[in-house]
């Protein structure tokens, strides 16, 4: 007799191995994500000491432009994974918003399927921009950062991207077989209530029940 679960599904049902691996990558892209987070404060920070040297001590931080330029690589891309784990890309869903079933997953599967390829353009494409920096040595013209890091940064990021974008090619798919399945690891299209119910939950937690909140 197999143990169901409470969304009614047997556990020989459930892709046991394709969740854990979504797990496993959730946690390396929430780690990106706050490293991200932390290079965007540790430069606000920078920005803050910048405007303080200068205005107050006439001491500029020594190179703090090669330092920002530098930096915009890691939360630019950095964050990227998550980003589109939860589904927080802008995107337009004049056209999608009114599809469902199976129609709906072709066309979301489509259009990761193309992400995807880009997406593997753009690894082969800055990987070799970050060889050719390794290379020569390559560095910024004040105080001679080497550019290597944040170009690594790129193809890293994005390759992360990429299996998670194969992770969602693999969920559609499923959903494509069969449209009655519990959707997995996929970003679904909500309506306005839903939307605001779920960021209302993101907020309070705990404190909201159904039906208004303690």
């Amino acid at each position: 007799m197999n143990t169901i679960d409470p969304g009614g599904r047997s556990v020989s049902e459930r892709p046991v191995t394709y969740i854990r691996f979504d797990g496993w990558l959730a946690h390396v892209e929430n780690a990106f994500n706050l490293f991200a987070a932390g290079a965007i404060l540790a430069l606000m920070l920078l920005a803050v000491l910048q405007v303080v040297g200068r205005l107050g001590f006439n001491t500029p931080v020594p190179g703090f432009i090669d330092i920002t330029e530098q930096a915009m690589a890691i939360f630019a891309f950095a964050g990227i994974a998550y980003c589109q784990r939860v589904g927080g890309h802008i995107r337009m869903e004049i056209v999608l918003g009114r599809l469902s079933g199976r129609t709906l997953y072709i066309c979301e599967m489509l259009g990761v399927i193309l992400i995807a390829f880009t997406v593997a353009l753009l690894i082969w494409g800055s990987w070799y921009h970050f060889d050719r920096s390794w290379t020569i040595g390559d560095s910024t013209m004040d105080i001679r950062l080497p550019t290597w890091p944040s170009k690594l940064m790129v193809p890293v990021a994005l390759s992360l991207l990429f299996l998670r974008l194969c992770m969602q090619i693999y969920g559609y798919a499923r959903l494509v077989v069969n449209p009655s399945r519990e959707a997995y690891c996929v970003p679904m299209i909500e309506g306005v209530e839903e939307h605001a119910k779920h960021e209302i939950e993101e907020a309070f937690g705990d404190d909201v029940e159904e039906g208004g909140a303690r």
